[in-house]
């Protein structure tokens, strides 16, 4: 009986060891248990906005008459966690596709080169997750082309301080870490794993990051966020010392870029920001911004954290956060009998439905544990 006793203790012991190790708490592992059916909620979610959006579309297969924003949308159905749509099944999702393609120019950029502002780096790497998000082989060189574009467009100057960036594409100077993030994600998702752009990025990236021991920049802090552009910008203004604040969004995005920019998750860099992170983490807003780029960051959130892999998060005050959880109940709670989504900041255009929404299934399909 004692020999038993032991040996049951002993399993116990071991099963409970496996799970600590695993990086999940026993807590966690009882939430897991129940995703089941915050799982069934989150496709039903997500159906019943992909439907709004659905009758979003014009007769001529553009959503707000908007490449990006288009491109935005179908990405959304496209990446639905139970495949439901195909473009092979759906036609409107052809249709859509169809006239992204119309749009492709000799360069190999996809955007309507009458819109202003143009914005040639955002619609077309928008377009290629779009186009790469099918599995199509016949769109592989219509990719290739706009892969081409994209790495055309990063700044080889070491003496720049944008060096290893992407910017708009067009005239426009700036060069930002969101437009350096979304050609990061289209390169990375369509199958360009380029380690001279990556290298190039990456002194971007830690020009980007509030970390002096990285950033070479006067202005960086040590709390390792990130701010918009290695200048010293950021939208979130500057603390009381003058110096650019960190802000939700853009941390994300710098996580989710030295990730995919082959980065180990255990380098000091990434830890920085995960620690940022883990000490700022909501689903109330932007943090930094409000309500101000809202959607965005729920998306760019759902992408870093997945990719990075933690399932739990603890903030500043020691409070564990199932981040799924979190979000996907954040969104659910917030979308409107409709189906739709809607930020009523305006700013970045999320006070648009079919933005809004599309970032919101974009999030929970990204979100959804495969």
């Amino acid at each position: 009986m004692k020999t038993k006793i032991q040996c049951g203790f002993i399993l116990a012991l071991l099963l409970i060891l496996t799970v600590v190790q695993s990086g999940i708490t026993a807590e966690h592992a009882t939430d897991a248990s129940a995703y089941h059916e915050l799982n069934e909620q989150v496709v039903a979610s997500i159906d019943r906005g992909l439907e709004w959006l659905k009758g979003q579309q014009a007769e001529d297969g553009l959503f707000a008459n908007h490449p990006g924003i288009t491109a935005l949308a179908l990405t959304a159905f496209l990446r639905h966690p139970q495949n439901k749509y195909s473009e092979a099944e759906h036609p409107f999702i052809q249709q859509g596709l169809q006239r992204l393609l119309a749009m492709q120019q000799p360069d190999g950029a996809i955007y309507d080169i009458e819109m202003q502002p143009a914005l040639p780096n955002y619609n077309t790497a928008i377009s290629v997750m779009a186009l790469s998000s099918t599995g199509n082989p016949e769109y592989a060189p219509i990719i290739e082309r706009a892969q081409g574009f994209l790495k055309s467009l990063q700044v080889t100057d070491e003496e720049s301080v944008y060096y290893g960036g992407i910017g708009y594409g067009s005239r426009e100077t700036v060069h930002d870490l969101s437009n350096l993030n979304l050609a990061i994600q289209a390169l990375k998702e369509s199958g360009s794993d380029d380690q001279e752009v990556w290298n190039k990025a990456i002194k971007f990236l830690e020009r980007t990051q509030n970390r002096s021991e990285s950033n070479d920049q006067s202005w960086a802090g040590n709390d390792g966020g990130f701010i918009y552009s290695p200048d010293g910008e950021s939208k979130a203004g500057t603390d009381t010392a003058g110096s650019p604040r960190s802000y939700g969004s853009m941390t994300y995005a710098g996580l989710l870029s030295f990730i995919y920019a082959n980065v180990d998750k255990d380098d000091e860099r990434v830890q920085a920001a995960v620690k940022w992170i883990q000490e700022h983490f909501t689903t109330e807003e932007n943090y930094g911004m409000g309500a101000q780029g809202l959607y965005y960051n729920y998306h760019t959130m759902a992408k870093a954290l997945r990719l990075y892999g933690e399932p739990v998060l603890t903030d500043a005050k020691g409070i564990s956060h199932d981040w799924y959880r979190e979000l996907a109940e954040k969104l659910i709670g917030v979308q409107k009998p409709d189906g739709s989504w809607a930020n009523e900041e305006s700013r970045w255009m999320e006070a648009l439905p079919v933005l809004a929404t599309s970032y919101a299934v974009l999030s929970l399909d990204t979100a959804y544990p495969k």
